[in-house]
Parts: C-alpha cells; sequence; structure tokens
C-alpha cells in the first residue's frame, strides 16, 4: 500500500509563488514571515540568494504599544526606510504562501509608504 502525501495549500501557494519570483529575472525579492506573535522581512539578492537586510516588529520601540496590524504596517515602513538607504527601490515581493491580507497586506503597505516599488 503506498501512502499519497499531499502538500497543504500554504506548500502548493509557496511552490507557485517562488517559480513567479525565480522566472522574474535578476533583482532584489522582499521576503515576508510571520508568526503568531511577530512578523519580519528580508531583502534578499536574487542572483547571490544573500540577504542585505533584516528587519522585525523586535526592532520597534518597546515603550509603545502596538496592535499586531500596527506592528507590520511599522515594520514594513522600516524596513523600506533601511532598504532605500541601500539604494535598494525595485523589489519583487514573497509573501511565503501566506494569503494578502491582515498583516501581510499591512506589511507590503508600510512598504510601499516607506518608497519601495513593487
Amino acid at each position: 500500500m503506498v501512502k499519497v502525501v499531499r502538500k497543504s495549500a500554504q506548500e502548493r501557494r509557496k511552490t507557485k509563488i517562488r517559480a513567479q519570483i525565480k522566472n522574474s529575472g535578476k533583482g532584489r525579492k522582499l521576503v515576508v514571515c510571520r508568526s503568531l506573535k511577530h512578523i519580519f522581512g528580508q531583502v534578499v539578492d536574487l542572483p547571490t540568494g544573500k540577504t542585505l537586510l533584516t528587519v522585525g516588529d523586535w526592532n520597534l520601540a518597546k515603550n509603545k504599544k502596538f496592535k499586531k496590524m500596527e506592528k507590520a504596517f511599522e515594520t514594513g515602513k522600516m524596513l523600506a526606510e533601511k532598504a532605500l538607504k541601500l539604494n535598494v527601490k525595485n523589489i519583487v515581493f514573497d509573501r511565503g504562501g501566506y494569503l494578502y491580507h491582515g498583516r501581510v497586506k499591512a506589511f507590503a503597505d508600510g512598504a510601499r509608504a516607506g518608497g519601495l516599488n513593487f
């Protein structure tokens, strides 16, 4: 008897997204990762695969209370500011199989508000 292993919906979305990004050519991508409590993003150089910069919500001010959506927006904005210092303006957004709503969308909106184009 052969056991059939099925990929989860998130894994299927992730493979589709990564294939599209790989075919998009060279440049840089913004990878977002979220957990139940935190969200962070990385800017990765596509040809070399090296991480240029990482920003997470743990970099935000500790004395200020944020809700999760506000944390995501501010983290995206902070990442965009640091990326602009490295002359990174145009990127490809890799949502990592997450649906584009909620905190992932807030993170992307924050990055756009900070000056990134994708």
